[in-house]
């Protein structure tokens, strides 16, 4: 019986946590550039149980032999065992304003085992290490460097700093920024042949597992991709599909606290009503 409440108790477990992560998607539904979660809930494994007995060999002999019965296979419930970001692209919507910058997935090839590979901004974080983003929605500090919302300065294809003075450029398809006629820099976008290497590190900025920067998506010759001035990219957050998983667990958790509530009450009966007897 006791086993009873362990399932139970980890059916919620992970259903509470699988809320928390649906609930985190569906609050960031309007962060440009955010990638959802998506959890992968799994059993653990069965285990197969016995019954130990022991039968006599001799009626003049007290000698005994113990042999197993198998009982059957028994479940104890499931965790959740990956969270991964999806990194579908999401929809393109114009803003107007010049420092907003959507990549826009054109062809990313993918891996045998079927992974699409991602591009990224590239951004310096205040600690001076390379951080990624699809979250293009960038300004110019007043020094008239290019950075996003939190001041971290966007980097160019050599992992310099762009200055650009004020908003008077034009963000060429291929990455290159042109002020009065010339190219001046060109847009640092990091390839990933497998994003869900990277680690996420939350607000939507990823790093590489050993701190090296991702290799540049220009000297990557099967990659093709766009990007968009004026535009920003939208979560790819799907809000109905996310809001019917979301009353799901929430039935789930539900039914998992109704049997241990069962349970319990069965205990206490045992203890309280059949102990007296």
């Amino acid at each position: 019986m006791f086993r009873g409440f362990y399932t139970a108790a980890s059916g919620m477990i992970t259903q509470q946590r699988r809320t928390e992560i649906l609930t985190n998607n569906l609050s960031n539904m309007t962060t440009p550039g955010y990638k959802g979660d998506e959890s992968s809930i799994r059993a653990f494994p069965e285990m197969l149980i016995q019954q130990m007995n022991s039968e006599q060999v001799s009626p003049t002999k007290s000698l005994s032999l113990p042999y197993l019965t198998n009982v059957g296979p028994l479940n104890t419930g499931a965790y959740i065992q990956d969270v991964t970001p999806n990194f579908r692209q999401g929809d393109i919507q114009e803003t107007g304003f010049a420092t907003d910058f959507a990549l826009r997935d054109v062809n990313m090839p993918q891996s045998e085992e079927g992974v699409s590979s991602t591009i990224f901004f590239t951004l310096e974080n205040p600690d001076g290490g390379v951080r990624y983003t699809r979250n293009g929605n960038f300004t110019l500090d007043e020094a008239g460097y290019l950075t996003n919302g939190s001041g971290w300065y966007v980097l160019d294809q050599d992992g310099n700093r762009i200055f650009l003075g004020d908003d008077s450029f034009t963000l060429r398809e291929d990455g290159w920024i042109e002020q009065n006629g010339q190219a001046v820099s060109r847009l640092g976008v990091g390839f990933s042949e497998n994003p869900f290497n990277l680690q996420k590190v939350g607000e939507g900025y990823y790093e590489t597992e050993d701190g090296q920067p991702l290799p540049s998506v220009y000297d990557t010759d099967d990659a093709y991709f766009s990007v968009v001035q004026g535009s920003l990219e939208q979560s790819n957050v799907d809000a109905a599909e996310t809001m019917t998983q979301l009353l799901s667990s929430y039935r789930t958790f539900e039914a998992n606290q109704k049997v241990l509530q069962a349970y319990d009450e069965s205990m206490d009966k045992a203890v309280n009503e059949i102990g007296k007897i």
